[in-house]
């Protein structure tokens, strides 16, 4: 056994780098030494006996010379040492030398001072041997009438500890800690006192409870805390007395501590869930989540509340509080709103949608005033991608959204901005009735637009959407404003030339607002030049970005303006009109043309560029039916095609939720009436407090799969051969940030191996916590050794070590077993996750490692290597399913997990199968892996590796 599974009261850093000490010179100090020179001493032994040295010579001294003494820092090290000696002889007697020491300590427990005292009765409380304790029972009980609170609360712990290990020195121990309560003032001796009642004896715990039920609200927090446990425990051990009980809980959601209130509601919801209890107790978390300062409070609140909404019934009270929920929102913390938003929009319901949408407007417009947070533009894009989702369930509030959302086109920051644009876009296809007061409202912040990417997005809207011969005009005079004077390179040249003083400059819309704030934009994009910067800053728009050498935008201009001008000539019915607006549209085609191919721009245009520009002026000129039908058709019919395709997506994972939440009830099940109902099945719910409690050990109990041979087995490694001396083989047992290795060693030679020690090192990010501790291993005999690593990030980790032994009567140096590697698969902490396709783009570009595999596999369908590849690294597929149907030669699929370490995997699977070759060709291709971490990449790449030349098509 290792020192990890014996019970542990005290731990002591040890430093590594001391020399340890002679007996000989300790024993010198105990006994001759100074005050300061015996502490040192007994340090030095406390240390040395908790690394496994016996000093049985040093027992007596320390009795003698160092017992005695009424130092307070010797008294202290002595409990600590008495706690981690030996104090029986090889066959389990005890020592004659503890009767001495079991009469210090009578005397320490009758001492004027209640420091020592009470720390002697709390040293009491780990001793294991009832023949040390027997004596010391008078004055244990003496110790229940001390006039201190500190001797009478750890007098109450000791009596506790020794009637739960030794019932019969202290039989009558529950009926003396009653009285003991009874009489008490003190709170925590009070809540020791109670505590006790409720392991030892809970009726009595009961009766106390029921003379004083009606002050519990008096009681300190401490106390409550108890109560509050005894009463979960009793109703769910007996659920016939949850009416005796509920009143009490309701008071106990008033207490003035946040822990009592949080215990309290968390009960509650398990004892009832009548509507008023699941309304009381979700409005008591609420408050807690406001008054609380710590964010992790808050989140873990705020996942009881998430838990609560996942019961069907619980969900319809829930649905009263989204107003009261989205007061949390005054939070500043990210992850906290981000929680918050995502709870208020799951609950949302048409009865209080426009309450939900009234407070969302007002949150986003307090954002832009604040800019000093550096999360205010995150909080932002959340509030938009809400309103976007409560206008597209409720299509009546999109109307009160849109134009204060639309506001927002002209922010500086993108991503915000692109999540605005998408919603408008979505909005305007979907809403017909909508669309002239969004085209109205995108005409009138077109000027604004300050990046490039919205610029281009808000082009294509206008150039779909503008359907009147009055919003064409208007979208070609914003056009004109944002170029400014065309011809632009003789307009460019005159002003280097300084022919034309820029205020002079003639413009569609000379309003001397909408140039001032034009002129903003380009002070942030200009580079520096050798231009004068006032020529810089009054330049258009768009200007700016075709003279950046972003001609993409240009593009997008040309399609625009050839879908407006196509429109306007079936709705002019003036020939001379329509001619006049064509050669308009054609002739700021040609002018930007003819800049991308002067040296003006800082990069020139792209042959890409000049093809879609020159198809658009062919298309103008000839002005055929068939590409009439494409440009004003097509286009949108694509883009509803897109917008039903992901609405079916959003419906599918919605009733898969729904699905999951649903409480099925087969008609064959059992009716289990309570009052026939054995006590043992009375109620299926496990003990929330034992769960807790086992959760904060570690010690949760995972479900494993339901064959043995697909659970545990498969974690074992074999470590060494058969036909060694030593036979080892170790199951591995991950568990979140820890490994536990359970090694079983069997001796396969007929002799007493001596000081059998398991030796491990490890590679990578693993720590071993502790070194496990020898053993003797009698004849054919086996054992089971325990070592437990430590795991501080996701890369593959290797353990490798030896068994050393020696033989019992042989002469010959140690024995040495060289085990096997076992390496820790990257598997155990990478879990699928999604992200959105901007955050997906965003991380392959801030990650600096990159990790590229060659497909290397039999499999000869592109469908089934992707799946393949998704369950053997535990990756998600972000590309939807529509995406990847039918049959081609070549799919392109984004992968993404995150770890438990909150490390973010991204991968990009371009594979391909020729067909030239025929059925049987294998799919070849690349898989790239980008991580922010070196080790995540290349363990994720082995992984791969590995798995596509193990399996077989």
């Amino acid at each position: 056994m290792t020192a990890a599974e014996n019970v542990c009261y005290t731990l002591i850093n040890v430093t590594n780098d001391s020399e340890p000490p002679s007996e000989v010179s300790l024993k010198t100090d105990l006994e001759k030494g100074e005050i300061k020179a015996k502490t040192e001493a007994l340090k030095k032994v406390i240390i040395m006996i908790l690394n496994g040295e016996k000093l049985p010579g040093l027992l007596m001294t320390i009795i003698r010379f160092v017992l005695p003494l009424q130092d307070h820092t010797i008294k202290k090290l002595l409990l600590v040492f008495w706690e981690i000696v030996p104090k029986t002889t090889p066959d389990g007697k005890l020592l004659q030398e503890m009767i001495l020491v079991c009469d210090a300590y009578r005397k320490d427990l009758q001492h004027p001072n209640e420091f020592i005292r009470g720390s002697t009765l709390r040293f009491l409380c780990k001793l294991k041997e009832s023949e040390l304790l027997e004596p010391l029972m008078p004055a244990i009980r003496a110790c229940l009438e001390h006039r201190h609170s500190y001797v009478r609360r750890n007098a109450v712990l000791a009596i506790y500890t020794i009637y739960r290990n030794f019932e019969h020195l202290i039989p009558d121990a529950p009926e003396l800690i009653h009285d003991f309560l009874v009489n008490e003032k003190d709170a925590s001796c009070k809540r020791n006192a109670f505590m006790m009642l409720i392991h030892a004896d809970q009726d009595r715990a009961l009766d106390y409870l029921s003379t004083c039920i009606d002050q519990v609200h008096t009681f300190g927090d401490i106390l409550q805390l108890v109560i509050v446990e005894l009463i979960y425990k009793v109703c769910h051990a007996n659920p016939s007395e949850r009416a005796r009980f509920i009143r009490c809980i309701y008071n106990l959601l008033q207490s003035s501590s946040p822990a009592v209130k949080y215990e309290a509601a968390g009960t509650l919801v398990t004892l009832s869930s009548a509507p008023t209890a699941i309304k009381a107790a979700a409005q008591c978390y609420i408050d807690l989540i406001i008054k609380e300062s710590d964010n992790n409070v808050k989140l873990i609140v705020l996942d009881r509340l998430i838990e609560l909404k996942e019961h069907p019934t619980h969900e319809r009270v829930l649905q009263d509080l989204v107003m009261d929920i989205l007061r949390v929102l005054t939070t500043p913390d990210l992850e906290v709103r981000k929680k918050t938003l995502q709870l208020a929009l799951d609950l949302v319901s048409s009865r209080n949608v426009e309450e939900l949408v009234i407070v969302l407007k007002k949150e986003v417009i307090k954002t832009n005033n604040v800019t000093e947070h550096e999360d205010t533009d995150k909080y932002r894009q959340l509030l938009v991608r809400t309103l976007h989702s409560c206008s597209v369930r409720f299509p009546d509030m999109a109307a009160n959204v849109i134009p204060v959302l639309m506001e927002f086109l002209s922010d500086t920051n993108e991503a915000a901005a692109a999540d605005v644009l998408e919603f408008v876009r979505e909005a305007i296809q979907r809403f017909e009735n909508l669309r002239p007061l969004i085209t109205e409202k995108m005409l009138e912040v077109f000027h604004s637009i300050k990046t490039v990417k919205i610029y281009r997005g808000a082009l294509w809207i206008l150039g779909e959407y503008c359907s009147t011969k009055e919003d064409i005009q208007s979208v070609m005079t914003e056009v004109r404003r944002s170029l400014g004077e065309i011809p632009i390179v003789e307009n460019e040249l005159k002003k280097e030339a300084g022919e034309v003083k820029p205020e002079e400059e003639v413009s569609a819309a000379p309003a001397p607002k909408l140039v001032t704030e034009m002129g903003t934009y380009v002070t942030q994009s200009a580079l520096s030049s050798s231009r004068p910067s006032k020529k810089e800053e009054d330049r258009p728009p768009l200007r700016g970005f075709l003279m950046d050498g972003d001609f993409y935008v240009a593009a997008s201009l040309a399609t625009t303006l050839t879908k407006v001008a196509l429109r306007h000539v079936a709705l002019a019915e003036d020939k001379k009109r329509q001619n006049s607006f064509v050669a308009e549209a054609m002739l700021i085609m040609a002018t930007v043309l003819h800049l991308g191919k002067s040296s003006l721009p800082k990069k020139p245009i792209t042959d890409d560029d000049v093809d879609r520009i020159s198809l658009c002026l062919k298309v103008l000129s000839e002005c055929s039916p068939l590409m009439n039908d494409i440009f004003n058709k097509e286009c949108r019919r694509s883009l509803s095609h897109m917008l039903a395709v992901r609405l079916e997506e959003e419906k599918l994972s919605q009733k898969k939720e729904s699905e999951k939440r649903n409480v099925l009830v087969q008609a064959d099940d059992p009716i289990s009436f309570m009052q026939l109902t054995a006590k043992n099945e009375m109620t299926s719910k496990e003990d929330q407090f034992q769960l807790s409690l086992l959760a904060a050990m570690g010690n949760t109990q995972r479900k494993e799969a339901t064959d043995p041979l697909a659970s545990k087995l498969n974690k074992v490694t074999q470590l060494t051969g058969f036909s060694d001396p030593v036979y080892a083989e170790a199951y591995v047992h991950v568990n979140q940030y820890d490994i536990v290795l359970d090694v079983l060693v069997v001796n396969q030679t007929s002799d007493t191996l001596q000081n059998c020690t398991l030796e491990l090192a490890t590679l990578g990010d693993l720590k071993l916590v502790e070194k496990p501790s020898p053993l003797t291993l009698a004849p054919h005999d086996f054992a089971n050794i325990k070592a437990n690593v430590k795991v501080a990030s996701t890369e593959n980790g290797i353990i490798f070590g030896n068994i050393v032994y020696d033989v019992s009567g042989a002469a010959s140096d140690r024995n040495c077993v060289v085990l096997s590697d076992i390496h820790i698969d990257i598997m155990d902490y990478i879990q699928p996750a999604s992200c959105t396709d901007a955050e997906f783009r965003q991380m392959w570009a801030e990650f600096e490692w990159e990790n590229k595999v060659t497909v290397n596999t039999n499999i000869i369908d592109l469908n089934e290597y992707l799946l393949h590849i998704l369950k053997s690294t535990n990756m998600k597929c972000l590309t939807p399913e529509k995406a990847l149907s039918g049959v081609c030669g070549f799919m392109a699929a984004n992968l993404y997990a995150r770890s438990i370490f909150g490390e973010d995997a991204l991968a990009n699977v371009s594979i391909e199968k020729q067909i030239h070759m025929g059925p049987d060709a294998p799919v070849n291709g690349h898989i790239r892996i980008r991580a922010k971490s070196q080790g995540m990449a290349l363990s994720l790449g082995d992984k791969i590796n590995l798995s596509q030349k193990r399996t077989g098509a």
